[in-house]
Formats: C-alpha cells, sequence, structure tokens
C-alpha cells in the first residue's frame, strides 16, 4: 500500500516530541490519521520498540494535551510488508480548542492542520475558542455516550402522557440525543431507559458520615424516573408534627419540601455529568445536596442567589420544562434562601452544596413519637411496612413485581396496598394501568 502525506494523514519515520502537536492539530481541525513507522515519501520502514512507543503515545495523550482528548483517539497495530506500523486515529475533538500543556493556551500550544503542515493560531482565534469551551451549554451533547444501544421507552412514556406526539423517526433528532458523528451522547445515556450512571441517596445515623444506616441507588435509568424516585422518598421522610389543640390545626414540618425539591433540580439540571453525578445526604439533622461543577462560567454568586438563570444543560433544561418539572424563571435558588438565607450554600470552585437544616422542634417530638404523621396514630403490620419500603424505592411497582420481591402472594400484597391506602399512607397517582403510587407518610 502506497501511503501519501494529506490534510487528514501524518506519516512518522519515528516517535518524536512533534507528535503532540500534530494530535492537536488534528483535534483543532477535523480530525485525522497519524501513521508510525513511514517515512514522509511513503517508505514503509515498520516501529522498532512497539511497547516502548505506544507508552510514550499514551504518555502524550494523557498527560502533555488539555483538554484530556482520551475519548476522541485510538490506536492500533497494522502489519505491512513484515513490518509493525503504529496508525493513531484523531477524531475532531468535542471541546472548542486544545493545546500542548508545555505551552498552554498560546500561539505555540494552539494548531490547526492546514493541508499538510501544523499552524499556529492567532491570540484572536484562541480567545474565541477558549471563551466559547465555557459558554457552551451543549457540552453533554458531543460527549459519546459509554453505550452503543439505548432504549428510551420511559422518556416516551413521559412525553406522550403530556400529549407530545412522539414520532419514532424523528424523536431522537428532535431531542438531539446523537453527536454530530450519529452516536448516542451523554445526554440520551441519562435519559435511556438503562444506564451505569448512579443516583445514590445515602442515610447517615447522626451528624457525620461515621455510620450509614440506609444507601439506595435511584439512577442508572431515565433521569426523569430518577427523579420522581427521589421526589417520592423526600416526601416520605419529610415528618409532619401537627398541634390539633388550636383550629385550624398547625402542621409543622422536618424541612421545607419546596426547597429541598428546587436543590434537586437544580442538582439534576445543572451538574456537570461529565465529572460525576449529584449526591444527596441525609443526617440527623439535615440534608446535603451536592452538584458538581461550580458555578457557571460568567455567573456571579450575587448574579446566582438573585435567581439569575444560566443553565449549564440547556438541553436536559428543555426537557425539564417541556416535562412541567422545573420553570425557567430562576426563583429556584431565592426560594431556598427565603427559607435557609445564602449560608445554605457553600459554593466552590468544582460544587456547590446546598445544606437544609431540620426544624428542631420537629426533630425532637418526632424521637419522642408525638404526633407524627398529622397527628394520626398509624400502626401497620410487617409485611405493609415492606410494600411500603419498596413503594418509597420505586412508585412504580405493581403488585406482581413486590409479589415476586418479597414472596408473598399478589393478593396479600394487594390487601397490604388498600390497607396502606385507608390508612392513609399512600395514593394512587394516574390509573390503575399506567399510573403509580404515591408515599405520603412514612411509618
Amino acid at each position: 500500500m502506497r501511503y501519501i502525506e494529506s490534510e487528514a494523514v501524518e506519516l512518522k519515520e519515528k516517535f518524536t516530541d512533534v507528535i503532540c502537536k500534530d494530535i492537536v492539530a488534528f483535534l483543532n481541525t477535523s480530525g485525522g490519521i497519524l501513521i508510525l513507522g513511514v517515512r514522509d515519501d511513503g517508505t514503509v520502514v515498520g516501529v522498532k520498540k512497539i511497547d516502548e512507543t505506544m507508552k510514550k503515545i499514551s504518555d502524550v495523550i494523557t498527560m502533555q494535551i488539555e483538554p484530556n482528548p482520551q475519548d476522541e483517539i485510538r490506536s492500533e497495530l497494522k502489519f505491512e510488508d513484515g513490518k509493525t506500523l503504529i496508525v493513531v486515529y484523531v477524531n475532531k475533538g468535542i471541546r472548542n480548542i486544545y493545546c500542548q500543556k508545555r505551552y498552554g493556551f498560546s500561539s505555540s500550544g494552539c494548531v490547526v492542520r492546514v493541508g499538510t503542515t501544523c499552524r499556529e493560531m492567532t491570540p484572536e482565534q484562541i480567545r474565541i475558542r477558549y471563551e466559547q469551551n465555557f459558554i457552551d451549554s451543549e457540552y453533554m451533547l458531543k460527549k459519546r455516550s459509554s453505550f452503543a444501544e439505548l432504549t428510551f421507552r420511559e422518556l416516551k412514556v413521559y412525553y406522550s402522557e403530556k400529549g407530545y406526539h412522539t414520532d419514532e423517526k424523528n424523536f431522537e433528532a428532535n431531542l438531539n440525543l446523537r453527536n454530530e458523528m450519529g452516536e448516542y451522547n451523554l445526554l440520551a445515556e441519562l435519559l435511556s431507559d438503562h444506564n451505569n450512571i448512579p443516583f445514590i441517596f445515602v442515610k447517615f445515623q447522626g451528624k457525620d458520615k461515621s455510620s450509614i444506616s440506609e444507601r439506595n441507588d435511584y439512577g442508572e435509568g431515565c433521569l426523569l424516573t430518577t427523579y420522581n424516585k427521589i421526589k417520592t422518598r423526600l416526601e416520605a421522610e419529610n415528618i409532619c408534627i401537627s398541634d390539633t389543640t388550636v383550629r385550624p390545626r398547625k402542621d409543622r414540618y422536618l424541612f421545607d419540601y419546596d426547597s429541598v425539591n428546587e436543590a434537586v433540580l437544580n442538582a439534576l439540571v445543572h451538574n456537570d455529568w461529565t465529572i460525576t453525578e449529584p449526591q444527596i445526604s441525609m443526617f440527623s439533622d439535615r440534608i446535603e445536596i451536592i452538584s458538581h461543577g461550580g458555578l457557571p462560567r460568567g455567573l456571579s454568586e450575587k448574579q446566582f442567589f438573585e435567581g439569575i438563570s444560566k443553565p449549564r444543560n440547556a438541553t436536559l433544561m428543555r426537557i425539564f420544562l417541556s416535562m412541567g418539572l422545573t420553570e425557567h424563571t430562576g426563583h429556584g435558588i431565592p426560594t431556598i434562601v427565603s427559607h435557609y438565607g445564602t449560608s445554605a450554600f457553600y459554593i466552590e470552585e468544582n460544587l456547590i452544596r446546598c445544606v437544609i437544616p431540620f426544624d428542631p422542634d420537629v426533630m425532637e417530638k418526632s424521637q419522642k413519637n408525638v404526633r407524627i404523621n398529622v397527628g394520626i396514630n398509624v400502626r401497620i403490620n410487617a409485611t405493609q411496612k415492606k410494600v411500603l419500603r419498596l413503594l418509597i424505592e420505586d412508585p412504580g411497582s405493581t403488585a406482581a413485581s413486590m409479589s415476586l420481591n418479597l414472596g408473598l402472594s399478589a393478593r396479600t400484597i394487594q390487601r397490604a396496598l388498600s390497607a396502606l391506602r385507608d390508612k392513609g399512607l399512600i395514593e394512587r397517582d394516574g390509573s390503575n394501568r399506567n399510573g403509580t403510587w404515591k408515599v405520603l407518610k412514612q411509618i
């Protein structure tokens, strides 16, 4: 085979430090192929020290280029005329600009591919691309999913229930579930029926993390379903103390539910999912919700507390908007601040921690079991407790699935559900066929 250099092909007789520059140029332009073991004139000479050279290339990719381009590059060995070649395939970068770390985002560090050569970018070109890295809210649309095949049955059900027409042919395109290469993106993975993205709810016994009393994973599926599960769990955890000696009766809750709900929605919609998933931790005296990525670029703390809306993930926010789960009004943060003040937030460079303290009076009375759950003294049996726990974890559970899970007859499950509903602990949201259970109180 005759090899010829072009705008998309770079030939190298052997490994040199210039390879870093060539890879950066491909990332900043339209991608390309780097072939080691071939001279400029196309003569195949092969690579002598294969393992050593592969390690050097790996070091270049992981340590000498910023941002890290590992997802955009792959390499393989190729055999030609009895000689071994190393072929490095470089996709066009999903970020707007890449540089050689040793030079930084300067003209020497930022290059593009022009013909068969690398050309330095001008300071103005660098500035424009660099700034775009931080104002581009669609990064999750470009990042490739961990899975090549995904399904969206639950997502389609949500859209159908809201009255949207889910055209099978255009559904994925309308929601931007594929990147420019036609591959499923990170957004698609978050909204798919099955994925490997967890969402952990941890309950600790005291005020620190020394002892875990409960750990549940509500993730690994459609993010909308994850939110609904978390919402049900928080509703169940929100203990109510009632003063029935006055009229009208006065209810006090463990925490302001609207504030916690807004914190969870903000964590889901504005989290930098390329770092890791948000976390919810419940202690004996507070709830902590952590989202990653810090404040979006260009948004000050003052603007954040005033409710200025600058979504990190604009497309994900539009999906939550279309489902009626959030509003693009920026009232979420002011809602929390009005109840708990700005001290509820701890803003760091790469994360935002929202801490919602519990009502001390409710905490004290709940520990004594005084007039809990709207003043109703409710007793339930062991089976009903098990069913209630399953419904907290999965509001979509059916009598059949709970029967299998608990090893009890479907009739026994149905009796437990009827008893829980009669006692005001659960209610059905939607039809018997397509609806879900809502846990009103937790015993």
